[in-house]
């Protein structure tokens, strides 16, 4: 589809930290490891009915290269995933308790979002926001 997006690549301060937690978030949305560029990176590729879609992790370099991720910092603010149910919503939540990852906002209804949203928030290993959103 024309605009969709065809890849992102997420800079990380520990790739031996991100990679598990990646493959256990994204393979549950149906990713599969892609290319593994070894210290460089790992790619997470999804397809589906045609369409193609790549998450990337990539190590952090420079001065800020452990900075925790500020989200109202220039840059990227967070990324939400869609969900086919509330349901999925619910067991993505219970896949991140599992794993022991940071839960912002438990799931829940987000009527300020829309009629029907329903999501779970919650950040990466370096603080990076992310979604996964039911909307009907």
């Amino acid at each position: 589809m024309r605009g969709s997006v065809h890849h992102i690549d997420l800079s990380v301060s520990d790739l031996a930290r991100a990679r598990p937690f990646y493959q256990a978030v994204l393979g549950f949305m149906g990713y599969v490891a892609g290319e593994d560029y070894g210290a460089r990176g790992q790619d997470y590729d999804l397809r589906a009915d045609g369409q193609f879609c790549s998450i990337g992790i990539r190590p952090s370099e420079g001065l800020d290269a452990a900075r925790t991720h500020d989200r109202y910092s220039p840059g990227l603010h967070h990324l939400a995933w869609n969900a086919t149910s509330r349901e999925d919503v619910d067991a993505l939540h219970a896949l991140l308790l599992r794993i022991g990852a940071t839960v912002l906002d438990p799931p829940a209804d987000y009527p300020q979002y829309g009629v029907g949203y329903y999501a779970v928030f919650f950040a990466d290993p370096d603080g990076l926001k992310l979604e996964y959103v039911f909307k009907p």
